[in-house]
């Protein structure tokens, strides 16, 4: 008895140990993405107004000023695509460390290099770089210049993880006196290198069954057809409340999982990479063309037309003298979610107070997915707004079958529109606007601590106008910082697309009524120290201006 009552607060300490790492993780991979998908736009706009099919059409766009500027736009877009591995081996450090995050990313960089050199060395040794064939049974691909196995973002990820941990073991190790110079932060990438290197020692022995069985995955979801689209999609947006969608999403784009094939005679892996390679290619590819059912395409059905079908329900299920309360808040975030593919203000509108409602709406968006495939839609990227559809539907030309998202946008927006009008109104649901008690005062920025909420508890913006009061902004950061128990109660702060994540020593302190009526959207209490507050899109602004108010003590 006594056995079990000691093992149960370790088994807890390393569940939320491994539940925080994880969401860190997801975080992490929000840098690269951010500037894969703008240099994903910068290569759709370069490489489809400099083709030949849309020259023909428009004549003035064959003279050479304008030839020149998209086709420099279109290599300009390459750089994040070239450099994605070594963009996640800097991205995931900087991200996870908790100080000098700079020497963490050099060091992630130095790390995923040494790997590199590593497996080089070794392939060398056997002989496995002398002759194509041998090349190809290894699989090895030029990387940074190095002629390596191509062990992609998964190799990038893993190399990054160990450089963060060496980084938070020794970023603050003392050397004696005659070998100071090498010690602190400089060890970091001494000792990333030498480890690194090692790692690439093993890769040639450990990668190749590893990489089967990825691609082996990858067979089986192609094997079930337009379903794995539709999984995929519903699973993404399962897991985006609790932010490990990020995870599922990096493993369909960027390994075997999401696909593979050659494009321009190069063999290229998932689902993202095939499609960018296909921008930049003139000979169709079909597993190019596969790819686009786990990209943009299969949201657009939702996030077009559902999710604003939804809002226009919340709104006309509102009490009349609250809508026009509640009327920025569900504009704004249409606006976020079919201008930038930003679902997160809608969505937790009603996840909260309707867990239900959003598993239909995951389901939903899984269709959409299946829905875009069974109809031969090919629109790829990464967000499936509206700048997705133009870029990468319209001017890709009717091959893509864009005309048909217009169609599935409205079949959405009627269903979307229905379904939550009735579930709403029959179940009494409060959504913003329904209840009419003096919580619905917008406006009102609330700075005492009144109430406070069990740990592990999830709250959310029920009938009041959940803390869309006013837009979050830097006006309210303080009554923020001091709703999560001030600066001394936080011990780690940072942010994804819309949520500030945290680690708090006391969660007693954090009162969610008060975040809620200075702009949280809805309050998640994973554990007894780990907490997100969804913010929105300024969510990026709200973090900066906690972190100089915590720098000047408060």
């Amino acid at each position: 008895m006594a056995a079990d009552t000691a093992s149960g607060p370790g088994a807890k300490g390393l569940r939320s140990a491994l539940w925080e790492f994880l969401q860190g993780l997801g975080k992490t991979f929000m840098l690269p993405v951010a500037l894969l998908a703008f240099c994903g736009i910068l290569l759709g706009i370069g490489s489809s107004l400099s083709s030949g099919a849309v020259t023909d059409s428009v004549g003035f766009l064959k003279h050479e000023p304008f030839q020149t500027f998209f086709l420099a736009l279109a290599q300009i877009g390459k750089v994040a695509f070239t450099f994605l591995p070594a963009l996640f081996a800097m991205a995931i450090p900087l991200g996870l460390a908790r100080e000098d995050k700079g020497v963490a990313a050099f060091s992630g960089f130095v790390g995923y290099a040494s790997m590199l050199l590593g497996a080089n060395f070794v392939l060398q040794r056997r002989g496995a770089l002398e002759s194509t064939d041998t090349k190809e049974d290894y699989d090895v691909t030029p990387v940074l210049g190095i002629e390596s196995i191509d062990t992609g973002i998964l190799g990038a990820v893993i190399a990054g993880i160990v450089v963060w941990r060496l980084h938070e073991r020794f970023h603050r190790s003392k050397m004696p006196d005659a070998l100071a110079f090498f010690g602190g932060t400089r060890s970091v990438p001494i000792i990333s290198a030498v480890v690194l290197s090692a790692v690439g020692l093993a890769v040639p022995l450990l990668w190749p069954p590893l990489a089967d069985g990825i691609a082996s995955v990858g067979r089986g979801i192609a094997s079930t057809g337009p379903f794995g689209p539709f999984l995929f999609g519903m699973g993404e947006a399962l897991l985006r409340p609790i932010g490990l969608h990020h995870i599922l999403v990096a493993l369909f784009r960027f390994t075997d999982a999401g696909g593979s094939g050659m494009v321009c005679g190069e063999e290229v892996r998932g689902a993202l990479n095939l499609f960018y390679a296909q921008l930049d290619c003139d000979q169709p590819s079909k597993a190019a063309a596969d790819a686009t059912d786990f990209l943009s395409q299969g949201k657009m059905a939702t996030y077009l037309g559902g999710l604003p079908g939804a809002a226009l329900a919340m709104y006309h299920c509102a009490r009349p003298e609250n809508r026009g309360k509640i009327k920025a808040l569900l504009i704004s975030g249409v606006v976020a979610c079919a201008v930038g593919g930003i679902t997160e203000p809608l969505e937790f509108l009603f996840l909260f107070v309707a867990p239900f409602l959003y598993v239909i709406h995951a389901v939903l968006i899984g269709l959409g997915f299946l829905a875009a495939a069974l109809l031969g839609v090919h629109i790829g990227n990464t967000d499936g707004n509206l700048i997705d559809f133009f870029v990468f539907g319209i001017l890709q030309g009717t091959a893509t079958r864009w005309y048909v998202i217009p169609v599935l946008a409205a079949i959405w927006f009627v269903v979307y529109y229905v379904i939550f009008r009735f579930f709403i109104t029959r179940f009494h649901l409060k959504t913003p606007g329904r209840d009419p008690g003096p919580a619905e005062d917008a406006g009102e920025v609330v700075t005492e601590h009144d109430h406070t909420h069990p740990t592990g508890e999830v709250h959310g913006a029920a009938g009041q106008p959940a803390g869309t009061a006013t837009a979050v902004g830097l006006k309210g950061a303080p009554a923020i910082l001091a709703a999560l128990g001030g600066g001394a109660n936080i011990t780690s702060l940072d942010n994804c697309i819309t949520r500030l994540r945290l680690s708090v020593e006391d969660m007693s302190l954090v009162d969610d009524d008060v975040l809620k009526a200075n702009g949280a959207v809805g309050v998640m209490k994973l554990d007894d120290h780990n907490l997100q507050v969804i913010i929105g899109p300024q969510v990026q602004s709200v973090k900066d201006e906690i972190d100089g108010l915590m720098a000047d003590g408060n």
